[in-house]
């Protein structure tokens, strides 16, 4: 695991592709009766438009009754959520799994302490997405 402070991401190392990362995350967060609202392929699209990108997929995700007290307490957290992760890879191959740090968005929206767990769950989720 690497955690930019500056940027608050924190990027967690997968043995595996960028496909199969991603979808080891949807079922993981699937299992946990949270909606997936979409998945998107950046590098995909990149080729469709005839360029090139490292693999790079962004999965969105979450539910009205964690996000929502979240952004009443904290209005400008909404631009941050819902939650997010990217599976991207570097040009030499290494695949990771980022996110936005929970603690650091609580600090940028300054959102309550004892609402922090409605977000923390990422941190959960992610871990178990690139296990071996």
């Amino acid at each position: 695991m690497k955690f930019d402070s500056n940027s608050g991401i924190v990027h967690l190392s997968s043995p595996h592709s960028v496909p199969e990362t991603l979808a080891r995350l949807e079922e993981v967060v699937r299992s946990k009766g949270i909606p997936i609202l979409a998945r998107i392929d950046h590098s995909g699209d990149a080729a469709r438009a005839g360029l090139r990108m490292n693999a790079t997929e962004l999965l969105i995700f979450g539910n009205a009754k964690a996000g929502t007290p979240l952004m009443v307490a904290s209005p400008t957290l909404a631009i941050d959520l819902p939650l997010k992760a990217l599976a991207w890879q570097e040009a030499d191959g290494k695949v990771w799994l980022s996110y936005n740090s929970p603690e650091y968005l609580a600090e940028r929206h300054s959102v309550p302490q004892e609402l922090l767990r409605n977000i923390a769950v990422i941190k959960v989720l992610c871990e178990e997405a690139v296990k071996d």
